[in-house]
């Protein structure tokens, strides 16, 4: 990797659903190099949804696409021991987007209507994400009570939303790399969540089971200011 930033951003308010899941839903995905990073001995996918802010890509902004939202599963791995991400799907608002991404570094991106909404006073926050594409719906809220705080290094919210390094597939099998900078988020607690999810049509028939399951956990993330090293 170098130090050149390829693209800095705020995500905020992220929401993430957690469920655990086989290691055999995940090994096609695995890149080389990898293996799975668990959590209570399981592997897990979050369904992840934030707001994309004041995007740049090297440093510069692409009118229309600045300010959007992002909807993407992805699991967990370590690569020469260090923890990462690595991701099944993402969907994105604009085709251009998500056809820059798969063109250019093989990103699994998808372009959906994806809308969002946060509510903020005093006392609590909520966020609501709303996607809607040729695949399927899915609908993510989480209700939260406005004291965010840091978790510990050993929690199960840390575990989830703390990772400096995402890794890939190039079109030829090779691994990509990329680091990913920001200060550690503090994280709301919970009050309320709630999920409508078609899993297979979005997904594929290996996460039909999730469709019985409840999430494991939900984390509700502050977010912050954000840089991509590619």
């Amino acid at each position: 990797m170098t130090n050149k930033v390829f693209l800095s951003a705020k995500w905020n308010n992220l929401i993430l659903f957690n469920y655990p899941v086989e290691d055999s839903c995940l090994k096609p995905y695995l890149p080389a190099g990898c293996e799975l990073d668990y959590f209570e001995n399981s592997a897990f996918v979050s369904l992840v949804a934030f707001q994309f802010l004041n995007t740049k890509v090297f440093g510069l902004k692409w009118p229309g696409f600045t300010n959007f939202f992002e909807v993407n599963l992805r699991f967990y791995v370590k690569f020469k021991d260090q923890r990462a991400v690595c991701f099944i799907r993402e969907y994105v608002l604009s085709r251009i987007i998500a056809r820059v991404a798969q063109t250019i570094y093989n990103e699994p991106y998808k372009c959906a209507s994806i809308s969002g909404f946060i509510n903020k006073n005093q006392k609590t926050v909520s966020a609501s994400y709303k996607l809607k594409s040729d695949d399927g719906f899915m609908l993510l809220n989480v209700t939260a009570k406005n004291f965010p705080y840091f978790p510990p290094p050993t929690s199960m919210e840390h575990f989830f939303k703390e990772h400096e390094l995402g890794v890939g597939k190039s079109r030829t099998g090779e691994t990509l790399l990329y680091g990913v900078e920001h200060p550690h988020w503090k994280i709301y607690p919970i009050i309320d969540t709630k999920v409508e999810i078609n899993w297979e049509a979005l997904y594929g028939s290996q996460f039909n089971f999730l469709n019985q399951q409840k999430p494991h956990s939900v984390v509700f993330a502050e977010g912050s200011k954000i840089k991509v090293f590619k």
